[in-house]
Parts: structure tokens; sequence; C-alpha cells
């Protein structure tokens, strides 16, 4: 883009020609503006810090090396704020309703922000589950120049010479119900999990998200796995600074970089890295955004053929802190190219493709750790996040299949309309091995907003229940849990799936070998069931939450706002 075109993009005829050009500059020289920068780019820093929650609380220093980055290559900066919904703080309560509806928030807001004020080109800066697609959806529906950066993971905490993380705290709740740790252990354990800033530190979504964005050429190379309080977090901020205004020159658009190609990069990383179920959802939203094809059954195409290399929490015992030292995504991505699991010739924000950029990583993890596994001696042979289908999800359900010795289980169903009935049934010891707990009404309409169940599943992991006790929801998961879990059922009980007409007692078969799930009750009761029933009337009629359970599209779409 040369710099007539800039100016152009920038500034309207009715700005720079005419009796209104004076008062339109006049509000950029009130910002300190000179004549000459009316010819260098307007680049958006967008700008997720917010001490609301650890994962968002380092960011500043990030924006700040970026800001100087931009300076330096010959743009002006223009800093704007995104908001931040902390799922970890939220997590059981109200407020967990709100996450799924602020990843459209921060895509609006970037979109509305970039596009308003005609910038050149964006760079989003960024922490918490929901600022990664949220981020890139804003980055998406604008196709200007654009990069991400991640605020970076959290360091793990310390107690008894234990490393802990958030999902240590979820999971101790269960462990002190169960009797197996006392108060003051759990209170030691909450008090010492969280060390400082960065996001949780597991291959849990956030790290999901960014390790994704990095696979998918969106981000830098090892960008995605550093820590947030190490120095090489503010350079690489500065350093996407840098190669951004070098994207602007080269007009290399999002969307000449997010393609059905490099969506299944992204995919085919997650596969190997045991990411979240979130991602599911999150990268049909983010496909939506792109104007790519591509479904939920594009999941399970990827997942057959691509195996689990990473030993990361929540299902293994690594941290993100530790595949950085392994060798980051880029080694990861490397196996996945050799074994023809990666399209190489994808562009990268660098002007490189796939290919180019790994040229010079070795073919091998390194020897003496056991984070990244060699293709040949994988975690799993296939990937760990299955589709489900049959009579109860027609449409697909997620499960995480990681880490069980056997994915597959009939059981009496024991129905709950709510999240917080359900972990009192847990911790109250009502839960018994076999039963397949059904949290419903708990989807993109029914929540609204589609909660994480993460207190439940961390419950029944303290309990020693994890394996033994099945859980399907129309709800989420958080990326840290991990279990005989399924969610995203589609379509949901608000929208009057199957999962609404679910008895107490019924016989529910989870079978992930199979990639069933199925309720096992005639079809003739189940319509029956269906003709009897009553769509409950919204819970909220005001605000972003009606809003939002109003325009969501089915979890098996991503819950995206705008597929009308």
């Amino acid at each position: 883009m040369d710099q007539k075109t800039i100016q152009l993009r920038l500034r309207s005829d009715n700005i720079t020609q005419g009796k209104s050009r004076a008062p339109n500059r006049s509000m950029y020289y009130g910002m300190g503006y000179k004549e000459t920068d009316f010819g260098k780019p307007m680049v958006g820093v967008a700008n997720g810090h917010s001490t609301i929650t650890p994962c968002n609380s380092g960011l500043q220093k990030l924006a700040d090396a970026a800001v100087e980055g931009i300076a330096e290559a010959g743009g002006n900066p223009q800093i704007f704020g995104t908001p931040t919904i902390s799922d970890g703080m939220a997590m059981g309560t109200e407020g967990m309703k709100y996450s799924l509806v602020s990843r459209e928030v921060i895509a609006d807001c970037i979109e509305t922000c970039v596009q308003g004020q005609w910038m050149d080109g964006v760079l989003v800066v960024g922490g918490c589950d929901k600022n990664m697609p949220g981020g890139m959806m804003g980055i998406l529906r604008a196709n200007v120049p654009a990069i991400y950066v991640y605020g970076g993971t959290i360091l793990p905490g310390k107690w008894k010479g234990q490393d802990l993380n958030i999902v240590s705290v979820f999971e101790a709740v269960g462990q002190n119900a169960a009797g197996k740790i006392s108060d003051q252990e759990l209170k030691d354990i909450e008090q010492h999990a969280i060390p400082g800033t960065g996001s949780c530190g597991g291959m849990y979504t956030a790290n999901t998200m960014s390790s994704a964005f990095e696979a998918m050429g969106m981000s830098l190379p090892y960008s995605s796995t550093m820590a947030n309080p190490h120095d090489e977090k503010q350079n690489s901020a500065k350093e996407s600074a840098r190669v951004l205004m070098e994207a602007i020159r080269k007009d290399l658009k999002p969307r000449d970089i997010v393609t059905r190609e490099s969506l299944e990069n992204a995919v085919a990383v997650i596969m190997a890295t045991g990411g979240s179920t979130n991602a599911v959802l999150h990268f049909l939203a983010i496909a939506h955004a792109a104007g790519v094809e591509w479904t939920i059954d594009d999941f399970e195409r990827v997942r057959r053929k691509t195996p689990v290399i990473c030993d990361l929490k929540p299902s293994g015992k690594y941290l993100a802190v530790d595949l950085h030292q392994a060798g980051g995504i880029p080694q990861v991505m490397k196996l996945l190219l050799n074994a023809g699991l990666l399209h190489g010739d994808c562009m990268t924000i660098t002007g490189k493709t796939i290919a180019e950029t790994l040229k010079d990583i070795p073919d091998a993890p390194p020897a003496g750790q056991d984070v990244i596994r060699t293709i040949a001696d994988p975690m799993y042979e296939q990937g760990h996040l299955a589709i489900l289908k049959g009579n109860l999800s027609p449409e697909g359900a997620v499960a995480k299949i990681t880490g069980l010795k056997n994915p597959v289980m009939t059981g009496p169903a024991r129905v709950f309309d709510d999240e917080q009935s359900a972990l009192h049934a847990i911790l109250d010891g009502k839960i018994r091995a076999g039963d397949v707990m059904v949290l419903r009404y708990l989807g993109p309409k029914g929540g609204p907003g589609m909660p994480e169940m993460l207190a439940p599943t961390g419950a029944l992991i303290g309990a020693g229940l994890g394996e033994s006790v099945g859980l399907i929801t129309d709800g989420r998961f958080s990326g840290g849990t991990w279990g005989m879990v399924v969610g995203h059922v589609a379509p949901e009980a608000a929208a009057g799936g199957t999962i609404a007409f679910v008895n107490e007692g019924d016989s529910i078969t989870i079978d992930a070998h199979q990639l069933k799930l199925e309720l096992n009750v005639p079809d003739e009761e189940i319509a029956r069931r269906r003709a009897n029933w009553t769509q409950p009337a919204p819970r909220y009629t005001r605000g972003v939450q009606a809003k939002f359970a109003f325009n969501a599209a089915s979890a098996s779409r991503g819950a995206v706002l705008d597929a009308f």
C-alpha cells in the first residue's frame, strides 16, 4: 500500500479537501500530531489490559511495547480498550453467563473502532480466554492488516513441592468435600495456586487459542507459550508491531492468511497438544468471521489423522512453560509438517510461509524431555476432541477423551436444570459411580451464554469420580476440564433439543469409540415427551444477555450472533 493509498484510506475526500479539512485535522492536532504525521499509517492497538484478572493485569507493558514499536517503524499508534471477563473468577456464578457474551463484545469493539476510525492496521493484545477468539473475530471482520499478541501464560504456583494452577483449586474443593484434604490444605492450595500475572497455565482455553493462532500464522513464532512475567514476552510484543507495519506496507490482510488450509493447521495443533473443547466453538465462529467454509465435522476429520504428541495438563503432566522450554509450538508444527499433517504453503503474518518459517526447526524434539513426543511414539494415536452424534445430539457434541481408560459407558440419567444443584449433589455425595449427570438449559440461548462447568467437573475429579461418572451438557467446559464429559450438546434444551426430554433414571450411552451419544428410550416415547414440552420463558428480557439469547446460533455453528 503506497502512501497515497494510505492517506486516502485514512481521510476521505471530505476530510482532506475543502472546508472540512481544518476542523477534522484539528482533532488530531489536539492529541499532539504534527503535519508530517498525516502521511503515516494509523495503527490501532486494541488493549485488553485490566486489573480484573491476572490474565490481563500484565498486558499494559505489552501494549506500551507495541506502541513504541509502531512509532519506531513509522506508524501512528492509536490505543483503544477492550473488556474482559475472568472465567476463573466467574466460574460457578451467574457471572459465568457473561463469558461467551464477552467474546462478541470484544469482537464488536475491535470492528467498531478499526472501521469507525478508519485504521490502516490493528494489533490486538489479549490474555483471558475470550480475548483470543473475540479479538480474532474482530480482526477478520475489519480485514485490515493485523497481528495478535497473546499476553502470555502464568508461571506455576508452588505448594509442598508441587506445581499448582487454577484447576488445582477446583479439584481441591472436591477433595475437601470427599474428606481427602483438610480445610487448611484447601486454603493453602487456594492461596498458592496463582503466583502472579498471566493466563491459566495448562493447555486450557487461553493457551490453546494462542497456540492455534501461532499455527494459523496470525502471531509470531514462539509467542504463544511465553510467560507474561518474562522479558521475552515484552520484546515479542515490540517485534510484533514491527512485523505488522511491514504487513501494512505489503497490504497483507487477515483473510489472505486465515484460509481453510490454515484453519486445518490450527486444528491439527489443537489436537496434537491436547487443547480445550472450547476451541471447537471458537474456531467455528472464527471461520464464520473469515467467510471460510468449516463445519463441526471438519474437527472430526482432522482428529482422526492427528495424534496427541504433547503431555500437557489437564489430562497430562506439564504446563505451557514446559512446552516452551521443549521447543514450543514451532517444534510441534515441524513434527506435524514432516508427517504430512500441516499445509506448509500457508502464508503467515511475517510474509513467510509455514514451511519457510519452520525450515530451521529440528526434525526431532530435544533429547532429555518428554513434554513433546514423536509422531511414532504419541500419547494417543488420534486426537482427543471427538464429535459425538446420536439422538441426543443430532447436530453434534464435543467429548474430550484423552486420559480415560475407557471412554464408553451406559448409566442412569441424573437430571439437573442448573449448575448449582448439580454441584451440590456432587458435594453432598448423592452422585455415584455409573451415573450419567445431565446438565441442561445451559446452552447459548438457555443459559444464556453457555456457561462453563468447571465447578461440577472439578468436584467430580476431586471426589475420585472423574472416570466413573458421565456428565453431558448443552453448556461448555473449561479448558481445564477432563473426565467422562460431553459438552456443546446440540440442539440445546432451550431450542427443543432431545436433551430437554431426558427424565431422571433414563438410560444414556456415551460411546467415544463409535462417536455416539444416545438416549436409550423408544422414539415414540421421545415424540410423546416432545409434544408435551413447553419452551421455558427467557431468563433475561433486557440487556446483553437478552440480545445474546435472541440472536445466538446453535453451538454446532459457533454460537455466533450474525448467522442470519
